[in-house]
């Protein structure tokens, strides 16, 4: 097949050329020439700008484009037009799209609305309304050729967020390690190379619609074993209410990352991928996703409480 992918070969758009091109598929890059260019010197390299000059895409269609980079709908819309001569347009958004959380969100759960938030200005409450409108100019630009995949958190490998990749990182530190109760709550995340490859199945195979896009979850006590397992320490995982980590004031999803405490939001980690499934998305075991993240992807200073501020929780915790 003849692939674009747009956006540069940083996470997602790392993980979708390594498949597309050990498939053989002929692939095409299009961006501002600012992330990974050393990357894939085989592979053609388009300069372009969706808020300018696309004039590099006149005359040129390709069989799918792969949109792994579109967060404004005005310029979504840009290269949804400029490239409606080509097969399909499959536009990689997020389950941030849906406007309730309180229960579990499935492909036709209601849309979050930009309101009287700027159409032009990404932020945290704007976010999830913006990927909305993104999809709205995909799908009627592209119609039945339109292909929307929602993701949950995406880990694994050259992970940016450093999110999920705190923990196996923390319990290589080994130690008491901080973790939030209950043990038996499910966490869900999709391995960036397991997304990528689906991706590209679905554009092999034509496939049309609109997907969730995520592991239908594993327990936090799953997931810190095989932290442990993986990072071959004897760290002491201490299991805290949320109801502490809430009176002490931490920050949820990224101070502590990955942990949700506010009910509102509760169905984040209950999404319904059946339909992915059916689809066809698959998943690699957790083991591989944890070794790919200790191995392959930093942690950053935005995810995860120091190591003082860890040590006085746990104190507070003990002393309680």
């Amino acid at each position: 097949m003849r692939l674009l992918v747009l956006g540069g070969p940083k996470f997602l758009g790392r993980a979708v050329a390594d498949t597309a091109l050990a498939r053989s598929h002929e692939l095409t890059f299009l961006n501002r020439g600012q992330t990974n260019f050393e990357l894939y010197p085989e592979v053609e390299k388009l300069r372009g700008d969706r808020s300018g000059d696309l004039r590099v895409l006149a005359g040129r269609e390709w069989d799918a484009v792969i949109d792994t980079s579109g967060y404004l709908p005005d310029l979504v819309r840009n290269s949804a037009v400029a490239l409606a001569g080509s097969g399909r347009y499959c536009f990689v958004s997020t389950i941030s799209v849906y406007a309730d959380f309180s229960e579990p969100v499935r492909e036709e759960s209601p849309l979050a609305a930009l309101g009287d938030m700027p159409s032009d200005e990404i932020a945290n409450e704007s976010y999830g309304p913006l990927k909305a409108q993104c999809e709205g100019a995909v799908l009627q630009t592209f119609g039945e050729r339109a292909l929307v995949v929602r993701p949950g958190l995406i880990v694994g490998p050259h992970d940016p967020t450093g999110r999920f990749t705190y923990w196996p990182h923390r319990l290589v530190r080994g130690g008491e390690v901080l973790a939030p109760a209950p043990h038996e709550k499910q966490t869900q995340f999709v391995d960036v190379r397991d997304l990528g490859e689906w991706i590209v199945d679905l554009c092999e195979r034509d496939v049309a619609g609109i997907f969730n896009a995520t592991h239908p979850g594993v327990s936090w006590a799953e997931l810190l074993e095989t932290c442990r397992t993986v990072a071959g320490t004897d760290s002491e995982i201490t299991w805290v209410s949320s109801e502490f980590l809430l009176e002490h004031e931490v920050g949820e999803w990224m101070e502590l990352p990955l942990w949700i405490a506010d009910p509102s939001m509760a169905g984040a980690d209950q999404v319904d991928v059946r339909r992915a499934l059916e689809a066809g998305l698959r998943f690699q075991p957790l083991v591989d996703t944890v070794r790919g993240a200790l191995e392959h992807a930093a942690t950053t200073d935005a995810a995860g409480p120091s190591p003082e501020r860890e040590a006085e929780l746990l104190a507070a915790w003990h002393g309680r």
